[in-house]
């Protein structure tokens, strides 16, 4: 009975622990840089254990916003003992204030090594800071060097104009 006692304890605690970790990991912003080349920015941010459809990306004002929501495998014949990753992720960055840029062009890669890369075209002018951008989120499962993914070569995304598309309402937040 005691031993009963002691376990249950035992689970308790390591369950409690490991939602913490995962709300720490959520309160956490993704990792990221911030690349600049002759004809675009580059935002590439961590984005493990993810597809591209847990992907929303999104270009507000001078920044790339990022959110995720991971969902769990299940794993037959195992049952969750620690659940420690965070499954809502967030991450944001924001370009230089001389940035002009042409986000409807923009386009998101998941790459196979679990990253994120956001390319944003430059442009002659700056984009309304008043509409908000959605991008579509494509994966590149293919193996190519970092000079061949930073020059942006890859599957384009889906662009979409969230003033165009009826989604007003909805939380930029998100």
């Amino acid at each position: 009975m005691m031993r009963d006692i002691g376990s249950s304890i035992s689970d308790a605690i390591f369950e409690n622990i490991g939602r913490a970790a995962g709300r720490v990991q959520e309160n956490k912003p993704l990792a990221s840089d911030l690349l600049e080349s002759d004809d675009s920015y580059l935002v590439v941010f961590d984005a493990p254990g993810t597809t591209a459809s847990d992907i929303q990306v999104r270009y507000v004002d001078d920044r790339v916003e990022v959110r995720i929501d991971r969902f769990r495998d299940f794993y037959e014949g195992f049952e969750m003992r620690y659940p420690g990753r965070g499954l809502a992720l967030d991450g944001s960055v924001t370009l230089p204030s001389d940035a002009a840029v042409d986000p409807e062009t923009a386009q998101a890669t998941l790459k196979s090594n679990g990253t994120l890369h956001v390319r944003i075209p430059k442009a002659e002018t700056g984009h309304d800071e008043d509409e908000a951008t959605d991008v579509g989120v494509e994966t590149d499962d293919s193996e190519t060097n970092e000079e061949t993914e930073a020059a942006g070569e890859g599957e384009t995304a889906d662009v979409e104009d969230v003033t165009e598309s009826g989604d007003e309402g909805e939380d930029d937040n998100a």
